[in-house]
This record gives C-alpha cells, structure tokens and sequence, in this order.
C-alpha cells in the first residue's frame, strides 16, 4: 500500500508539471483554463485512479456509451469502479455525482487516456434553450427562429421570436460570453471560434485545414467544449463545420 501511494503522489507530481507546462504556455497564470483549484486538482487525482485501474486491469474505468454520443460527452469516469477496487477514497466534490458541477470524462480512450471536465452549467443552459427551439419549430412548420448567418450552416438565434432572454455563456477557457448557435437541423451549439482564434493567434502555428480545431481548446485546459461543432481552419480564421 505504501508503494501504490507513493507511486500515485509521483505520478500526480509528474501530471501536475505537464499540465502546468500546457496550460501556461497561452494563457497568464491568473486566466488559467479551469482555475478553480478544487477541480483541478480533482481532475489529477482522477488522472492518477484511472492510470492504476488500467495498469492493474488492462481497462478503463468508463461508463457504457452509445455510438452516436458526441465526442466530448461520450466516457464518462465510472466511480464506482474506481472505488470499488480501492483507486479512489471518495468521489470528488467537484464531480456531478457528489452534487458538483463538472462530469468526469475520459477522452483518447485508445491512445493515452486523459481525464477532462465537463461543464454542466453550460450543458444545462444549452439543453434548456434547445427545449425552446424545439417548441418554436414544432409550431413554424421546422423553421429556426434564427437571427444572422455565422457561418455557413449555422446561424445565431434570434431570442426575440422564442420570447426569451439569451443566457449567459461565460467560456471555461478565456471566460469571455460566447454565442449560442443553431444549424439547419435545429440543433443548438456554443461557438467556440473566439476562443479557437485566439488560442491560434497566441500559438504563432496556422493550423492544418483539416484538423478539428476544437482539439486545441482541449489541449490547453482541464475542459472539453460543450455541445459545439468542429471546427477547421479557412481563410485565416476558424470555420464551424456541419456535421454528417
């Protein structure tokens, strides 16, 4: 037992410096992504669980998914594994499972997993705007009540035809307000391109064109972008793209 919690105060050590190396490199250490301390120091004690649980079981702590799940909603941790096996003490506050604000997710499940977060404030504020859109297009013959074309496919929402205030989006990232978007099939969307610009701008790298920019974000922070479309670089500029 004593080896187990050295190796895993060593290896939180280890994740805690890379992580700082990434986050650090595009952003002041006061507008660090996810800077709240609770979660973040949640997310390398969840890192440290899932590492030992694969290393002892040849799997991954996660929760069933469907194939059609997004991409940055799909593994979510399953703590109860963790805890069963005696990985993890106790779930984290910080964790929507203990009444948090955040779920646990795990991205690059095939190639070297990684614990991210999800936050549910925005995903809640988006569902509840998707419920209204909804019920606008059930009674406008599936028509969106969109307001200007943002990108080919993807239109802001005109708030004043769902007789409704537009919610506050404060970004997990810069902590800039971010738009909300709807596609043609009235889909709701946070636009992440003013965060993806910038992470670019302070990069001083131009992208490949055919990379899902959203990748970028999530490699900077401890969160993944919530319910947005990818993104690929065109024209100097990120570039939402619709899904198949």
């Amino acid at each position: 037992m004593l080896i187990r919690n050295f190796r895993r105060a060593m290896a939180i050590g280890v994740l805690s410096l890379s992580l700082f190396s990434l986050t650090g490199c595009l952003y002041p250490d006061d507008q660090t992504p996810g800077s709240n301390v609770n979660a973040r120091q949640s997310v390398l004690t969840v890192q440290d669980a899932v590492d030992s649980y694969q290393e002892q079981t040849g799997l991954l702590p996660i929760q069933n998914a469907k194939e059609s799940t997004p991409l940055y909603e799909k593994y979510k941790v399953d703590f109860g594994k963790l805890k069963r096996m005696d990985f993890l003490a106790q779930i984290p506050s910080a964790a929507f499972e203990n009444g948090g604000a955040y779920q646990f997710l795990i991205i690059d499940e095939e190639t070297k997993p990684l614990v991210k977060l999800l936050d549910l404030t925005v995903f809640q504020a988006v569902s509840d705007v998707q419920k209204k859109i909804n019920e606008y297009r059930s009674g406008h013959g599936n028509r969106n009540p969109a307001g200007d074309e943002r990108y080919p496919g993807f239109s802001t929402i005109d708030f004043g035809k769902l007789g409704a205030e537009e919610p506050d989006i404060s970004s997990m990232y810069s902590h800039q307000s971010l738009s909300l978007l709807v596609n043609v099939k009235g889909e709701v969307l946070v636009d992440y391109g003013i965060d993806i610009a910038t992470a670019v701008k302070k990069s001083g790298t131009e992208p490949r064109p055919n990379v899902d920019l959203r990748r970028i974000l999530v490699e900077e922070s401890y969160f993944v972008p919530v319910r947005s479309p990818a993104y690929r670089w065109a024209n100097g500029e990120p570039q939402a793209v619709p899904s198949n």
